[in-house]
């Protein structure tokens, strides 16, 4: 028996296991402590009253006899999958039924989607960078190659005609900066891996919090994408699905490679994956329901209001952010030259906030910070207040 060595390429801990390393030991020193933690980005607000519905009704069909359902069909249930059809052809995007895939979250799929190739491919990824593109490749051996994307850029890389990829990730908008392509600049990074017969592998989690019309909700708004784009999306953060989970992946027919990408996802799924539970999905479905929709955008609405709150706290303290706009986190400049875990220990010791250091996104993430918007309003204000006063005393 023999072991994945790499594996022990991997980092030692997950950025999100240290911080509640460091947060208990806190705790435990000081606990009394009011600690405020706008790191880890779950949401707060809880389900939309026409998804709640949804899945009571679903979970009282599942102690009749007559409307029990088993095994959950291919790709997923109609019903969700043509609302998700519907709700891209909002954008313009008119998809197959079959290029939709129902599952229990984006970052299932980022990492599972890698079955399908071959670990002789080279991987690029922007840096900062979510720690789950980099990892599942440093699992299966694969050699990864970085595009910074840094302050001069707006943190927004664009492509190195000199530097050739197979599997490129890109997260827009992005976690952890915030910052958003514009359909200029997708389109670049499209007609790229169409020059390089590479793939997109894109991140659309977080497309609801889409304000700039300038910025596409989908990739496949923009010709050519359906040749080279693989699409992520999520209800976490969209619909607050974080615990429920489900998410789902679009795998256009027309992808060029030298196999049939779409077909191949499906015998893979219905390999190793059983699908995500009725009640779900019916929960899921009543997310695009016209009711659904103004629910969860009051709740969007509400997190955006919150990242105006950190955008004005931080205007007040003179620090440097990018993010916001279009995306539920902010990504702040350490004040006084700060590293970001020095930053962390001292707002959590100083201020009782607790955020998320850049470093543990990347290298380009040394001296900044990530704070998310997934708090209230009252909360979200003392955190700004109390930043306010760790700067000035």
């Amino acid at each position: 028996m023999k072991l994945n060595s790499n594996y022990s390429n991997l980092k030692k801990n997950y950025l999100f296991i240290d911080i509640a390393h460091r947060l208990r030991e806190y705790t435990s020193l000081h606990p009394d402590a009011d600690i405020i933690k706008m790191g880890i980005g779950d949401v707060t607000l809880p389900l939309a009253p026409a998804v709640v519905e949804a899945m009571k009704r679903a979970a009282d069909e599942m102690g009749k006899k007559e409307t029990f359902r088993g095994y959950v069909d291919d790709n997923g249930y109609d019903f969700l999958i043509n609302a998700i059809k519907n709700y891209y052809s909002g954008f313009g995007v008119d998809l197959d039924y079959w290029e939709i895939f129902v599952s229990d979250g984006a970052k299932s799929d980022l990492g599972n989607i890698l079955d399908l190739f071959d670990s002789d491919n080279t991987v690029l990824v922007t840096d900062p960078v979510y720690p789950v593109y980099v990892d599942t490749n440093v699992m299966a051996g694969r050699r990864i190659i970085y595009a910074d994307a840094n302050e001069s850029n707006g943190f927004l890389p664009m492509p190195d005609r000199s530097v050739r990829a197979d599997l490129i990730y890109l997260c827009t908008p992005n976690n952890p900066t915030g910052a958003a392509y514009t359909r200029a600049q997708l389109r670049e990074w499209i007609d790229y891996a169409k020059e390089n017969n590479a793939l997109i592998l894109l991140d659309a989690a977080y497309e609801a919090f889409i304000t700039d019309p300038d910025v596409p909700h989908s990739a496949y708004e923009i010709e050519g994408a359906r040749e080279c784009v693989i699409e992520f999306c999520s209800l976490s953060k969209t619909a607050g699905f974080t615990g429920t989970r489900c998410g789902y992946t679009i795998v256009p027919k027309t992808l060029k490679a030298d196999g049939d990408l779409n077909a191949m996802w499906l015998r893979r799924q219905t390999t190793k994956f059983n699908g995500v539970a009725y009640v779900v999905q019916r929960a899921a479905e009543a997310v695009f329901t016209p009711e659904g929709q103004k629910q969860i955008r009051e709740n969007i609405a509400y997190y955006q209001q919150n990242a105006a709150i950190l955008m004005s706290g931080l205007d007040r303290c003179n620090i440097k952010y990018f993010g916001g706009k279009n995306s539920p986190y902010i990504w702040l400049k350490c004040p006084g030259g700060m590293g970001s875990w020095e930053f962390f220990d001292r707002l959590l010791n100083e201020a009782n906030v607790v955020g998320t250091p850049g470093e543990g996104f990347g290298k380009n993430g040394a001296g900044y910070f990530r704070l998310t918007s997934f708090s209230t309003h009252e909360k979200t204000t003392e955190a700004m207040e109390r930043l306010y006063r760790m700067l000035k005393g």
